[in-house]
């Protein structure tokens, strides 16, 4: 269970100097934040107003993307350790199984789908592994921000700390403090949206019968109008500690208070898990929700990020993850900035990237709950069809939403990304995430390619390609690191060379067709190429870091 001990507050000195980072805000995003900029020798102070993690479970799914941007920090075994994994669901309508899906489906991946586990053990792991940057991140708790004002050189923040008040300059601002977030407040800023009247109960109830484990395996399970909770909707996900999280539709009517006194919760769970079954509650909370966003991202060298920048609803898994990759998108970005390798102008393509995710994001919310809460006669009857179609007609399955899952998002088109080449190739375009593949390196031992990805730009070589002269590839663009993959690559001196044993890494990145990507450090892809030519290299390089027009040796 979680560890509810208090984290000590460490005295906040009086503004001497400017820090580069202040992060306002200690949790999963905020401290992905704090780690990702300290992995990039940039240094971090962390202002959060409270000293423990997070009550309740609240979020618990954590998508592949997510764990693959938690292994680069160094924390995503430890989440998959904890976790309980999954990468299939099934979809009732009544007592009768729709279908099932499965959103993993081919083998060779280091990570599953999904890992559910509480957001109180996300937030201990990631505090945990702060501590790892004792030089560069400093966490002060119990330290509230009360005023922000920006300057010529960033910002200056007041803060009202357990020894009294103190001033504090910082080059930048990230704003990781919540939907609520009073950042976004304090510079009134609109967040506007649309809000859904529909109530939900999350009760998390802890099992004490294996039977029942057996009967709820590790899958995701949702029901439209099922039997133990008639005419509205439910969802179970299994978590770590032998707890079961079940979702209930109250609807619009529901008096919350009342709905979360354990004798209104219980029998809907005995409903659902058996009379006879004991079970326990752990923690409930009733919830409505709403889909919003900042219109702009940035203001000034305030950046906000996670659910102080977009919210929406908890179907789909979208709402943490989004903000775990708000964090991957924009520290890269702040760390070229403040080491004086790109320009300022850069942190703008965050707006333009993130915010083109959230608007995907919030679409993909409200479909989910138009069609789980219909609000007209028309709607209804429409749901209703796909609902009793769905069983024998896979065309209706596509148009059942029980919520459209967390993927990465693409950036096509958006413009870090290079156009691209080869239209017509299989493989990641410009703008997708980079997809793993098992790998050996050259001393004989088995990893994965995404270890090798990220963090910095790279340039992936695919060996048998047919790409010209890799004797020159170690110099092709002085500083670019070069990472050759194929079945039986040759050593090529100060070029790292990856074998891939059974061929996967070779399909999934198209080796007859393409020659080499460029990586962005947030392992995503900035352009591919037919043929690896040294000027096309460098202006996609500089195109992807903001810097477009360089020359070669400027552009590294």
């Amino acid at each position: 269970m979680p560890i509810h001990r208090r984290f000590p507050s460490q005295p906040l000195a009086d503004a001497g100097g400017r820090v580069p980072v202040v992060v306002i805000g200690a949790g999963p995003v905020g401290l992905t934040c704090a780690i990702d900029l300290a992995t990039r020798g940039v240094p971090v102070v962390v202002l959060d107003d409270d000293d423990t993690v997070a009550t309740g479970s609240r979020a618990i799914c954590w998508a592949k993307r997510t764990l693959e941007i938690w292994d680069r920090l160094g924390v995503g075994q430890r989440m998959v350790d904890k976790g309980v994994t999954w990468n299939v669901g099934r979809v009732f309508h009544r007592d009768q199984e729709l279908y099932r899906f499965d959103l993993l489906p081919e083998s060779d991946h280091r990570r599953p789908a999904f890992v559910n586990v509480q957001q109180y053990y996300v937030e201990q792991y990631l505090i945990e592994r702060a501590a790892d940057f004792p030089d560069l991140i400093a966490l002060h708790w119990r330290h509230a921000v009360t005023g922000l004002a920006q300057t010529p050189e960033g910002v200056r923040l007041d803060v009202a700390t357990p020894d009294g008040a103190r001033s504090l300059d910082a080059a930048w601002v990230i704003a990781a403090d919540g939907a609520r977030s009073p950042t976004r407040t304090r510079m009134g800023l609109p967040f506007p949206g649309q809000h859904f009247e529909e109530r939900f109960l999350i009760a998390d109830v802890t099992m004490a019968d294996v039977t029942m484990k057996a009967e709820f395996p590790s899958e995701r399970l949702f029901w439209f109008e099922p039997t133990f909770h008639a005419g509205q909707s439910a969802l179970l996900h299994r978590q770590p500690d032998d707890v079961v999280r079940i979702d209930f539709q109250l609807g619009p009517e529901a008096d919350p208070e009342l709905e979360r006194q354990p004798d209104r919760v219980m029998p809907r769970v005995r409903a659902v898990v058996g009379e006879d079954t004991p079970v326990s509650l752990a923690w409930c909370s009733v919830y409505a929700f709403r889909c919003a966003r900042l219109a702009r991202f940035v203001h000034g060298r305030v950046v906000f990020a996670g659910d102080s920048a977009h919210v929406v609803s908890p179907f789909g898994a979208r709402g943490g993850n989004g903000g775990i990759q708000d964090a991957d998108n924009l520290c890269w970005k702040l760390a070229l900035v403040l080491h004086g390798e790109a320009p300022e102008s850069l942190i703008a393509t965050y707006d333009e990237e993130r915010g083109h995710a959230a608007d995907e994001n919030i679409l993909h919310s409200r479909r989910t709950t138009n069609f789980m809460t219909p609000k007209t006669r028309a709607e209804r009857q429409l749901r209703d069809a796909v609902l009793d179609l769905a069983a024998e007609a896979p065309f209706a399955r596509a148009l059942l939403n029980a919520g459209r899952l967390s993927r990465p998002c693409s950036l096509a088109g958006l413009s870090l990304q290079t156009p691209d080449s080869l239209p017509h190739a299989e493989g990641p375009r410009p703008g997708d995430a980079c997809p793993d593949a098992p790998v050996v390196d050259e001393s004989g031992r088995a990893g994965w390619l995404l270890d090798r990805l990220g963090g910095s730009f790279a340039l992936l070589v695919l060996a048998g390609a047919g790409a010209p002269d890799r004797a020159r590839l170690s110099g092709l663009v002085p500083g670019l690191r070069c990472i050759v993959v194929g079945e039986a690559p040759p050593a090529l001196p100060g070029v790292e060379v990856l074998r891939d044993p059974h061929g996967v890494a070779g399909r999934r990145y198209a080796a007859g067709s393409c020659a080499a990507y460029l990586i962005r450090p947030d392992a995503h892809v900035a352009a591919r190429f037919a043929t690896i030519d040294a000027e096309e290299v460098a202006g996609a390089l500089a195109r992807a870091s903001g810097r477009s027009g360089l020359t070669i040796e400027e552009a590294a």
